[in-house]
Parts: C-alpha cells; structure tokens; sequence
C-alpha cells in the first residue's frame, strides 16, 4: 500500500481524513470512475467538490481524496487514467511540491519550509524570507505576500504560485511514473480560504479545456 499508513498516536483516536477505511471508500470510488473517464478530478475536500462544478466540471468526474493523494495517484496510474487534475485549497496541495504524498498534518507538513524555498527561489529578498518563515500558516503567507505586492507594485503572488504549481505538476507526474510505471498527465488549481483561485497551472488548463 503506497503511502497506507496509519499514524494514531498514543491517544488511539483516529483522524477521519486519515482512516484507511477512508482510503478503501475514496480507492473504490476511484476504480468506478476510472471505467468511465480518462480525465478524472482529484478534490481533497468539500470545498472543492463544491466549487469544481460552479467551473463547468462534470460532478460524476469528482473523486474525493481526502489526505491519501499519494495512494489516489498511483492507484489513477494502474488503472489507466490518461489526465488528473488536482483541484483544492493551496494549504494542502503545496505539500505536493515538497514530495509530502499524504497531507494530514499528523504525518507530515512541511508547507512553511516549501513556501520559503520558492520564493527564495524567484528572489525575494532575506528580510521576507524570514518573515515567510515565521508565518504560522499558509494562509499567512500568502496574506503577506499580497500585503507586499500591494505595497511595492510586485507580482510575487502569481509568479510564486506558478511555480509552485508546476513543481506540483511534475512531482506528481514523477510520482505516478515510479510507483506504477505508467504515465499521467498531471495538473493543478489551487484556491484560497475564500476560495478564490489563486493558480492554474498551464496543463491544468488544458485539462479543464478537456472536462468543460
């Protein structure tokens, strides 16, 4: 079972987003759709089931993740899925750009290290770089980073998010390939807390051209 752990602590309570029942429900779903279509949509919670259609997206091409997007991946690969997209809130889907494939924050997280080295990266300079890594939370980040691009005329929030969901992209793509030795066209939209899209990466777009 790729990524098919169950962390539960020493309290023995489990998270409902990490449950291997939960990855069980959202596997069989998966192999369902995946008979039917060659351009699935990969959500990772509510919000995105939600707000996926309201962009023309066929709801029967929905498939809920919840935090097993690595197990989902490779799963979309053995059963010869053509075209992923992965639609959902840019706090979860950011781990993807640091190789983190389950996304419950009781495993791993990681999205402040990310964030920091992109935009170190693109070249912000030292001063930012260490306000970003003392942000509590992605949504803080990205606050900041509108915050700055308001205040200097800049552009960082489009060229960070870009980059962050090519590397998505690609990550994913490499992912699929080593754990199941088929290839799958990957891409990735991201959204806010209010979920307003912040970045829609160019093979996303051809995808969502396939879907609508």
């Amino acid at each position: 079972m790729v990524d098919g752990l169950s962390l539960l602590g020493t309290t023995g309570i489990s998270q409902p987003l990490s449950n291997p029942e939960q990855l069980n429900i959202c596997r069989e779903q998966l192999q369902t759709k995946a008979r039917q279509f060659e351009s699935l949509v990969f959500c990772v919670g509510e919000n995105g089931l939600d707000l996926a259609p309201q962009l023309g997206i066929d709801r029967q091409r929905l498939v809920k993740t919840a935090n097993w997007l690595g197990s989902l991946l490779v799963e979309a690969g053995l059963q010869e899925v053509k075209e992923i997209l992965l639609f959902g809130y840019h706090g979860k889907l950011l781990k993807l750009a640091g190789g983190v494939f389950h996304t419950h924050h009781h495993l791993a997280d990681g999205r402040r290290e990310i964030l920091t080295a992109h935009c170190a990266n693109l070249g912000l300079p030292t001063t930012a770089l260490q306000t970003i890594f003392a942000c509590p939370t992605a949504e803080a980040v990205l606050k900041y980073l509108r915050e700055l691009d308001v205040r200097e005329g800049s552009d960082w929030v489009n060229r960070i998010y870009a980059a962050i969901a090519l590397e998505i992209d690609r990550r994913s793509q490499e992912y699929i390939y080593n754990h199941s030795d088929r290839h799958v066209t990957v891409g990735s939209i991201l959204f806010d807390r209010d979920r307003q899209i912040l970045v829609k990466s160019k093979t996303a777009a051809t995808i969502l051209s396939h879907l609508c």
